[in-house]
């Protein structure tokens, strides 16, 4: 009998959280059932801040509260990868940093902070093309930037996802596919998702077609989806900081039951080559932006995360597709009965 697709539902914790404090955003995963988070933005007692600029101390504590509410790191939402390929003023506010800096400073720091919340994944960005240009053009130099961010994250025993976004080289599903094969490397794996996709003006069928072609590259999901009656064409350069018509994943324009479908007959044999990684499962990563998201991130609130989860276990369970939330029994173990 072939094997049932399992897959583990995760959660930014920063969007379950209104003021994105460690003690808001652990209470509401934790009652959600959820065992796994995706790390971003956080307040341990000093400010908000981004998991790339945390303290050993800040770490540590954060450590010890996760442990108290039986968490782990799924990933660290790192933003590597999103600042500029080339020097050039585009009329865009996105930095430019050298790229052997930007190595030897920021992806080494995204290393040194998956390690410390023992997680084996890092997500990460394509780069921005100057605005106005066309990202084909650019694929060379983000291809040689990604082959050296994925033998790093590599020589860490990492992997790297890279996640489908406007305005980025990686912008289409088609582009993903093609930087993929052309770094061609193990540490390397793609991100889908499906409200970035539909963001951008594409059709549910449009969408799904950029979906078969990363398909053989994805690692990880996000599920956030989009729906906006009056954006009918392509937008090819998207204001991401308006973007405010995001939906859960049972009612947006995505198309995640058509999607989820296929993608069940891959998630046994993704599973098994994720595990070989050290990797515990597939990812679906909520990150659903219910109350607004922009270009670092976005914000839900416990109760839109709620929603958002229901809505992707409606259409998991309608699809027959098993996942991994806590039930009693892992309750009882963390208590020691």
């Amino acid at each position: 009998m072939p094997a049932t697709p399992r897959v583990i539902i995760s959660a930014f914790g920063d969007e379950a959280a209104i003021h994105k404090t460690a003690w808001e955003q652990y209470s509401a995963l934790a009652a959600l059932g959820l065992e796994y988070y995706s790390i971003r933005f956080i307040d341990v007692g000093n400010g908000i801040k981004n998991v790339m600029n945390l303290t050993k101390a800040e770490i540590t504590k954060l450590r010890h509260l996760e442990g108290d509410f039986g968490l782990n790191v799924a990933s660290i939402g790192s933003p590597i990868g999103k600042v500029k390929l080339v020097s050039a003023d585009d009329g865009t506010s996105n930095k430019f940093v050298p790229f052997k800096k930007y190595l030897a400073t920021e992806v080494a720091k995204a290393c040194a902070m998956a390690h410390a919340f023992e997680t084996k994944l890092i997500r990460g960005f394509s780069f921005y093309h100057p605005k106005g240009t066309d990202p084909w053009d650019h694929l060379p130099q983000a291809v040689d930037q990604l082959g050296e961010i994925a033998e790093m994250c590599h020589r860490s025993d990492l992997t790297f996802g890279l996640e489908i976004e406007a305005n980025l080289v990686g912008q289409t599903g088609q582009l993903m596919a093609e930087l993929h094969r052309r770094v061609n490397h193990p540490a390397l794996v793609t991100i889908f998702d499906g409200g970035n996709i539909v963001s951008q003006g594409f059709s549910t069928q449009e969408t799904f077609e950029q979906y078969q072609a990363m398909k053989p590259s994805i690692g990880w999901m996000h599920i956030k989806d989009y729906h906006d009656p009056q954006l009918n064409s392509r937008q090819t350069h998207v204001e991401e900081d308006k973007l405010k018509n995001f939906v859960p994943a049972d009612v947006g324009d995505s198309g995640h039951d058509q999607i989820l479908k296929d993608f069940a007959l891959e998630i046994p044999k993704l599973e098994r080559r994720l595990k070989r990684r050290g990797i515990p499962g597939v990812f679906l990563d909520l990150e659903p932006h219910l109350k607004g998201g922009g270009q670092f991130g976005g914000f839900s609130g416990p109760d839109g995360t709620a929603v958002a989860l229901k809505g992707l276990t409606r259409i998991l369970d309608y699809l027959g597709i098993d996942y991994h939330l806590r039930d009693f029994g892992d309750v009882c173990a963390d208590r020691g009965f």
